[in-house]
C-alpha cells in the first residue's frame, strides 16, 4: 500500500490502551478527565500549565536521583561496628562477582531507567512548551520513555527497603542518611508527575506540531 493509498488516521476515535474499547473522542475541559466505561482507565487529563509543572518536577527528579545515589542511604550499627552505604554502592556491591548481572539491572531498575525516563520526557516536553515544533525523533523518544515505565522500580525499591528495615531493626540500630530522604520525596514526586501528565495530550502536540 502506497503513500496515497493509505486511509487517513482518524482523529474523531479515542482507544483506551487497557482495554481496546473505542471511544468517540470528546475533549474535557482543564481539570476534568475523560474515563473509560468499560475499565476505568483514565484517558485525557488536561490541566492548566500542566507542561511547565511537569518540566519542574522533571528537573527535581534528576537532582533527586543524582544526590540520592551518592549520598548515605542508612548506617547500620552492630556490636559496635558502624557501616554506612549508599544506593550505588548497595545496588554494585555484587558487580565483580557472578552476580554483576543481578547487580548492574538492580541499580539500572532503581536509578539508570529512572533517569532516562526523565530525561526523554524532558527532551519531548520542553519544545512543546516553549511552542517549538518537537525535537527530532520526539515520538520515538516518548515511546522509550512510556516502554521504560513497568521497569522503573523507585518506588518498588523504596517499598522493599522499607519491608527490610522493619526486619533487621530487632537486631541492629538503623540509621537513616540523608539519601533516604531525598529518595522518600523522589518517590513522592515521581508518582506526582504520572498523574499529571496526559499521555494523550503530549501524543496530540507531536502530531500537530505548531509552528517549525
Amino acid at each position: 500500500m502506497t503513500d496515497a493509498t493509505k486511509p487517513a488516521p482518524r482523529t474523531d476515535l479515542i482507544i483506551c490502551p487497557n482495554c481496546d474499547a473505542v471511544f468517540s473522542l470528546a475533549r474535557p475541559g482543564h481539570g476534568e478527565k475523560a474515563v473509560c466505561s468499560r475499565c476505568e482507565t483514565v484517558l485525557i487529563t488536561p490541566r492548566r500549565n500542566a507542561g511547565l509543572q511537569i518540566i519542574a518536577l522533571s528537573l527535581s527528579i534528576v537532582i533527586l536521583i543524582s544526590t540520592a545515589a551518592v549520598f548515605p542511604f542508612l548506617s547500620v550499627d552492630a556490636i559496635g561496628i558502624k557501616n554506612s552505604v549508599s544506593i550505588l554502592e548497595t545496588a554494585l556491591v555484587f558487580s565483580d562477582g557472578p552476580l554483576a548481572v543481578l547487580s548492574l539491572t538492580t541499580a539500572a531498575l532503581i536509578l539508570f531507567i529512572p533517569l532516562l525516563r526523565v530525561m526523554l520526557c524532558l527532551y519531548v516536553i520542553v519544545p512543546l512548551v516553549r511552542d517549538r515544533a518537537p525535537a527530532p525523533y520526539s515520538a520515538d523518544a516518548f515511546r522509550v520513555a512510556e516502554a521504560l515505565r513497568p521497569w522503573s522500580m523507585a518506588e518498588v525499591f523504596a517499598i522493599g527497603c522499607a519491608v527490610a528495615l522493619i526486619k533487621v531493626s530487632a537486631l541492629v540500630h538503623v540509621t537513616f542518611g540523608p539519601a533516604f530522604w531525598l529518595f522518600s520525596v523522589l518517590v513522592m514526586l515521581v508518582v506526582v508527575q504520572e498523574n499529571i501528565i496526559c499521555r494523550w495530550s503530549v501524543w496530540n502536540a507531536l502530531s500537530r506540531p505548531r509552528r517549525s
